[in-house]
């Protein structure tokens, strides 16, 4: 009861050592929110990673071939729900004079597509629909539809960086023309045959996933139909990846396992690939897959977190400039203490347990406020471009057109106890000065 008095009683009468709580609370905050940022940003690209490509990619060196066998006996496995195959191209994309854009295009079966990824969401028209997302055009039999990315027939405002979604609807509809074509060694060796192709589509459809990259470069057309442009000497169906949805509870190293023992028969049996083709081919999960662009984020986090930590370090020399300062100016309260009986180390106890509390109350409010931050983060980077007519956060630059404000409580776990144990150790020293008062010396004069 005496510390919890006296340490009330500091509070109360020393105004200054709000000061230190003040400290204490922002540095909190600012740890916090810059944690939580960071690993909402690493998190979101994970995330996007998974919407785009699915739980796990069969990337091989060259084109598969058969491939909708191969998905039939990928979906045989019980880890796996869904497989597809996509077929990748690049090409030049004319919406009106003027107006050429180039694009990659993705040729996919968009029902097994959605139900792989989190593609049918990103659609404007067809996205809140029961059925699965189709290029078929109402009243338009025979007639080639398309997916086109937000990003390829619009721009978002250069100050909201918001899109204008009433004109882009009435871009569904239209016609475009899209210029691909692919290149093969010729059979007598004699060089590359390029073959130029055009496809004339309609747009049935604008996806906006969010993410920029996506959105900015992606056309996507019917698998058979891109095939048949690029490649119509091909016997069988072709592709260049497979793409896998686990099932729910699937664990990724029993699945990946059993998927590439189902590949590498499927390779050598009905393929007829060599070993060294089968080994090249990379089976991994879409997170792995990112795993160097995360590795290289997170060594980021750490040094931003290391000089933020270094900077809230001032926090534990204002503690104990403060604490020096109440020690120096209570010794008669400390004298008188002692006298009474206190042992020294009650007396060091009482001061390191102050700077204990000084640093419980700073990191709880400052807990609160980076949690405010972060959860509005996006609100108040809008009031910023208000005020100040100043764009902090561009799609364009940073990949996604919202800020990730997912708070990570295990850095707050890790931040709080850190300030607590710092803050500690800032009253170490006035609380040794304090155990080694001698009330004698004190209170002689008194």
């Amino acid at each position: 009861m005496l510390k919890l008095f006296l340490w009330l009683r500091y509070l109360r009468k020393r105004k200054i050592v709000l000061l230190s709580i003040a400290a204490v609370a922002l540095s909190v905050s600012l740890l916090i929110v810059v944690s939580s940022l960071f690993t909402g940003f690493i998190h979101t690209f994970e995330d996007a990673a998974v919407l785009a490509m699915g739980d796990v990619v069969i990337d091989p060196p060259i084109k598969i071939g058969k491939y909708r066998q191969l998905c039939e006996r990928l979906e045989q496995i019980a880890d796996v729900q869904t497989a597809t195959a996509t077929l990748s191209g690049q090409g030049l994309l004319y919406l009106g004079k003027g107006n050429v854009r180039a694009v990659s295009v993705l040729g996919i079966n968009p029902v097994k597509h959605a139900q792989v990824t989190g593609f049918k969401a990103s659609l404007c028209k067809q996205g809140k629909l029961r059925d699965g997302p189709s290029f078929e055009l109402a009243g338009a039999s025979g007639e080639t539809g398309g997916f086109v990315g937000v990003g390829v027939i619009a721009r978002p405002d250069e100050k909201t960086d918001a899109y204008d979604f009433a004109q882009i609807e009435k871009m569904i509809g239209r016609q475009v023309i899209l210029t691909t074509g692919s290149s093969s060694i010729r059979k007598d060796g004699s060089g590359v045959k390029v073959r130029r192709k055009t496809v004339r589509f309609t747009v049935a459809d604008v996806a906006y996933t969010g993410v920029y990259y996506l959105d900015r470069n992606f056309v996507y057309l019917p698998i058979e139909q891109l095939q048949a442009k690029l490649y119509p000497d091909e016997a069988y169906p072709v592709a260049d990846q497979i793409r896998i949805r686990l099932a729910a509870g699937a664990r990724p190293d029993r699945a990946l396992a059993a998927i590439r023992g189902v590949w590498e028969l499927f390779a050598g049996d009905e393929l007829g690939w060599s070993a060294s083709l089968i080994r090249y081919t990379d089976i991994m999960t879409s997170r792995e897959k990112q795993s160097r662009y995360i590795a290289e984020f997170m060594k980021q986090m750490g040094i931003l977190m290391l000089v933020f930590g270094v900077v809230s370090f001032g926090v534990v020399v204002l503690v104990f400039c403060i604490l020096y300062m109440i020690v120096r100016l209570k010794q008669k309260d400390i004298a008188i203490i002692k006298s009474c009986g206190t042992s020294s180390g009650s007396v060091a106890i009482l001061f390191v347990g102050f700077g204990g509390c000084i640093g419980i109350v700073g990191a709880g409010f400052g807990t609160l406020l980076g949690y405010i931050i972060t959860k509005n983060i996006n609100t108040l980077e809008g009031w910023v471009r208000i005020i100040f007519g100043l764009k902090l956060w561009k799609s364009s630059v940073y990949m996604f057109n919202r800020i990730p404000n997912e708070i990570n409580w295990n850095w707050v776990l890790v931040i709080v106890a850190s300030a607590v144990v710092s803050v500690s150790l800032g009253a170490l020293i006035p609380a040794i000065m304090a155990a080694w008062t001698r009330p004698v010396n004190i209170l002689r004069y008194e």
